[in-house]
């Protein structure tokens, strides 16, 4: 099984995004759990993904909105997908630089 992390900032201020909420969906649509990133931006998520297309959304517009700042994008889906057997990988971090208008991720370490 493999398990998730990840880390928001916010690219404007240079920041951790405090506060932003999570929920991390499994291959068949069914939510796995849900959490909010802590003072540090970051956030483990309590789940052992099986094999297949995952997505981690990140509620960005009710973060902006509760920092009383304009953002394009209401939510960031992330989708990824674990690899089963050999190619399995035990963690996977799924990174997220934020700025009220656009978005970058990667596969972390």
């Amino acid at each position: 099984m493999t398990t998730l992390s990840t880390h928001v900032l916010d690219a404007v201020t240079g920041t951790a995004a405090v506060g932003v909420g999570l929920t991390l969906t499994g291959p068949g649509g069914e939510v796995l759990t849900r959490a909010g990133t802590d003072a540090d931006g970051r956030a483990r998520l309590d789940a052992d993904l099986g094999a297949g297309v995952h997505r981690l959304t990140f509620a960005t517009g009710e973060w902006f909105a509760a920092a009383g700042r304009e953002t394009f994008h209401p939510e960031v889906v992330v989708a990824f997908t674990v690899t089963p057997g050999a190619d399995a990988r035990p963690h996977l971090h799924v990174p997220l630089l934020l700025s009220p208008f656009a978005y970058s991720t990667y596969r972390g370490s």
